[in-house]
């Protein structure tokens, strides 16, 4: 009973240790991130603190990320290369999902894998939908190159995409407050007193 007994004090022991060294660790890496911070850091009034997105993702203000980890298809890598080639960045049809902010393929562990990462206004779900309902062919042209990809208007698809979403440990909008929508329309106020500036200056 008593070898017993030493145990287990031991055990709780190393236990209070290591949560104390944890502990110290913490504190350590905090102050170090205070101290950056206040050397280096700029306030911009801007709340940039970051909650769930949903199911899965981060979202700062009203800004969203959703990151995913596919595997190809076999020519997959090659295939979607080509594709993104043709395109040069002119994805159109991604103009219709009105919420979508940016997005990236990059291909990894020589080209079996691809990362695909976006930024998007709001919630996941309506964000899914809008795939399926605005721009369902340019979705399976880019993602039927990824191996179980089950069509963006098949039911299984929102499960296909959280079995491979990872949801981003950190994350960083400079912006967080403004959505695509309010990003266009400052746009055009701006253009729209430019305009009436130079119409002013030149009468």
């Amino acid at each position: 009973m008593s070898s017993h007994n030493n145990e287990n004090k031991h055990s709780n022991s190393e236990d209070l240790k290591d949560k104390f060294t944890e502990s110290l660790e913490a504190f350590k890496l905090r102050a170090e991130l205070l101290v950056a911070n206040l050397k280096e850091g700029g306030d911009d009034g801007y709340d940039h603190s970051t909650t769930t997105a949903g199911e899965k993702g981060l979202r700062s203000g009203k800004v969203s990320e959703l990151t995913v980890i596919a595997p190809l298809k076999e020519g997959g890598a090659e295939r979607l290369k080509e594709i993104l080639k043709i395109a040069g960045g002119n994805l159109k049809g991604a103009t219709r999902v009105g919420t979508l902010h940016d997005l990236r393929f990059v291909f990894i562990d020589d080209d079996t894998r691809v990362l695909f990462c976006t930024a998007y206004d709001g919630d996941w779900d309506p964000y899914i939908d809008d795939f399926a309902t605005k721009i369902p062919e340019l979705m399976d042209i880019l993602f039927g190159n990824v191996k179980g990809w089950p069509g963006i208007k098949d039911p299984s698809v929102k499960q296909f995409i959280l079995d491979h979403q990872i949801t981003a440990a950190g994350w960083y909008v400079g912006v967080p407050h403004l959505t695509v929508q309010d990003i266009r329309r400052h746009e055009r106020i701006v253009k729209g007193v430019n305009k009436a500036l130079d119409e002013a200056q030149a009468n």
